[in-house]
């Protein structure tokens, strides 16, 4: 796999998947703007293209060796901002208590700075696979929780409550990881 700097390189098909989630965005949040069933429909419904971009810019630039400077920014940028944004608007809407959204946001904040001073001295911490199902709960939650209605007989909002508090969990854990990580590398003993 190689990287590449050239603005042209980072053209390609991965980086074009993260961008295309910025812009779901907001259109996520204008369908959780109005009230009903069909909204919150509307609104997972693109939350969950915008998540299955996520899954093929990864297989992309993995397969064929699309790898960028600007992917590797922009790929968990969009991650980050997706479900932070979404989750913030959900609180609005009483879906979600905000002392939970604070936790999360609090800790892709930090980590994202660790992360970044990690990248100014040379070192990369990778993704780590608590990092990853934290990930995909996070996803499942808030996808579960825009839907928030009764669909065949399912409480799509209590089942997106307990993704949300295994999610809540494996974002500790794996952002305790990575200030380990981080501690590890840079006060070694």
């Amino acid at each position: 796999m190689t990287e590449s700097g050239d603005p042209k390189a980072a053209l390609n098909l991965p980086n074009a998947l993260s961008l295309l989630r910025l812009v779901a965005i907001p259109v996520v949040l204008i369908c959780l703007l109005f009230p009903g069933k069909w909204w919150s429909f509307f609104a997972a419904l693109f939350l969950s293209i915008a998540f299955i971009t996520d899954m093929l810019d990864g297989y992309y630039a993995r397969k064929y060796a699309a790898v960028t400077v600007l992917g590797k920014f922009l790929d968990p940028l969009a991650d980050k901002i997706l479900v932070s944004m979404t989750l913030i608007m959900l609180i609005s809407l009483a879906r979600v208590p905000a002392w939970m959204v604070v936790v999360i946001v609090a800790r892709e904040i930090a980590v994202t700075g660790l992360r970044s001073v990690a990248v100014n001295e040379g070192i990369v911490i990778q993704a780590s696979m608590l990092g990853k199902y934290k990930t995909v709960f996070q996803a499942v939650a808030t996808i579960a929780l825009c839907l928030h209605y009764e669909y065949f007989g399912l409480d799509l909002h209590a089942v997106g409550m307990v993704l949300l508090w295994i999610a809540l969990i494996l974002t500790l854990a794996s952002g305790w990881a990575y200030f380990q990580a981080f501690y590890r590398v840079f006060f070694p003993n």
